[in-house]
């Protein structure tokens, strides 16, 4: 899964609406800023295994987050996002990425393929 594209498709949808662009990346930002909130509060007043276990679930999808948003932030800019996605079938990608979405649910996976395809394309 190619993270980059997966914050692009998912900030295009199915018609290139502008509004879209926002309204995701919002998602993205209270994705990551939200979420580790309330994993780090409940890591605060954990009590139990349970509470700490899902503290560290939430932190965890929070910084799934955290790529998709700096992807989103840096797509908003004029042209960047058009740029991203010229040449790509946007029907199948988002028949693919709409199903891939799910993974951000397991902890900490995005951010280490983010991670990782970050260094393949730069190294």
């Amino acid at each position: 899964m190619d993270v980059r594209r997966l914050a692009a498709v998912d900030m295009w949808g199915s018609a290139g609406a502008r509004w879209r662009r926002w309204v995701i990346l919002t998602e993205f930002v209270v994705g990551a800023f939200g979420l580790c909130a309330v994993g780090v509060t409940l890591l605060l007043s954990a009590d139990g295994v349970t509470r700490t276990l899902f503290g560290l679930w939430f932190v965890g999808v929070g910084v799934n987050y955290v790529p998709l948003m700096l992807y989103a932030v840096a797509f908003v800019r004029p042209g960047a996002l058009e740029a991203e996605i010229e040449g790509v079938d946007v029907f199948a990608e988002l028949r693919h990425y709409t199903a891939a979405q799910l993974w951000v649910l397991v902890p900490l996976l995005i951010a280490l393929l983010a991670s990782r395809q970050l260094r393949r394309h730069s190294g």
